[in-house]
């Protein structure tokens, strides 16, 4: 304990005092979250009828812009900083605007305050290291390694909006991977059933809303533009371009070549299916195959000193005991 309170300048009493309340704090978290039950279905109605009326009316390209939702409160000065640093020039907000997309942020103001956090982001975090550095003085020790752990504090900041966009990102990916095969299934049944694509999509979003509001979503937007666009094949295209998987993107082609040249859909679509199951099932195995490595760190660290412990315990005690009574 001593060894602590040296190298972190703070007493031990108020390093448990800080502890104990970070654990309460996530205790309390885990309880809301628990006992909050969310509704995947809020806010999707109004973001699609937010799309369908911008369609309608003309206000929205058919292929970069996307459906506003319902502005922030106090972007606009985020916005005028933003236009004044010159932030949100095409050029350069054209890939950001994509990975916010697939990330399933669409609201107009995301990308401002994107731009504004990556310019702030990286201040708030040095200010912060030199407040604790320099003001509070924790790790006297290490003294001479401010000036390096401040440097990397300001880059941590600088990084933290990409992170967190790439993990949107990454979770969204891989609940539309999840959820594919059981869209295409149904596709199928509503292609057989003598449904057009755009109903088709309809009933299939419909049935996907609870069970995988990602995809459901996806689906919702590529049939309101698929009535609205003016071609048809760009409201598919765009289903791809939203969504960075590569999965998606030969479900697209099927259904673009469908459109094209009238090829049987339901054929196509249950040969996709069946391979994406294949897929599904392969990663699966994989995973499986990986477990045993995976479990040897935590099975030598952790469960064979207290499996030891447990069996030798007792004999040890033994053995000490005769030796101790002997002597």
């Amino acid at each position: 304990m001593q060894g602590i309170e040296d190298t972190l300048g703070i007493a031990v009493v108020d390093l448990l005092a800080i502890a104990a309340g970070v654990v309460a704090f996530l205790v309390m978290y885990a309880i809301y979250q628990a006992a909050l039950v969310k509704d995947p279905m809020k806010g999707r109605v109004k973001s699609l009828q937010s799309r369908r009326d911008a369609l309608k009316a003309g206000l929205m390209t058919t292929s970069k812009r996307r459906s506003p939702v319902k502005k922030v409160d106090g972007v606009g000065a985020m916005r005028k900083l933003a236009d004044k640093l010159q932030l949100l020039q095409k050029e350069q907000t054209a890939k950001i605007s994509m990975q916010l997309t697939q990330a399933g942020i669409r609201s107009s103001d995301a990308l401002v305050i994107f731009q504004v956090a990556r310019l702030t982001m990286p201040l708030i975090m040095g200010l912060v290291a030199v407040a604790l550095f320099y003001g509070m003085g924790i790790m006297p020790n290490q003294a001479n390694m401010y000036p390096v752990f401040s440097m990397a504090a300001v880059l941590l900041g600088f990084k933290l909006p990409d992170i967190y966009v790439a993990n949107l990102k990454a979770k969204r990916t891989d609940a539309i991977r999840k959820s594919l095969p059981d869209a295409l299934d149904l596709l199928v049944v509503c292609a057989e059933a003598g449904l057009t694509l755009d109903s088709a999509l309809n009933r299939v979003a419909k049935e996907l809303g609870r069970a995988s509001p990602e995809l459901s979503d996806e689906f919702s937007l590529t049939a309101i533009e698929l009535g609205f666009l003016p071609e048809r094949r760009q409201a598919l295209l765009n289903l791809s371009e939203r969504v960075d998987l590569p999965a998606l993107r030969g479900v697209v082609t099927t259904l673009v070549q469908s459109e094209r040249y009238g090829t049987p859909l339901a054929t196509s679509l249950r040969v996709l299916s069946a391979e994406f199951r294949n897929e599904r099932l392969m990663k699966a195995e994989e995973k499986a195959a990986r477990l045993p490595a995976t479990l040897t760190v935590p099975l030598i660290l952790f469960i064979l000193p207290t499996l030891f412990v447990v069996l030798l315990g007792p004999a040890a005690c033994k053995v000490a005991d005769n030796f101790i009574g002997k002597t």
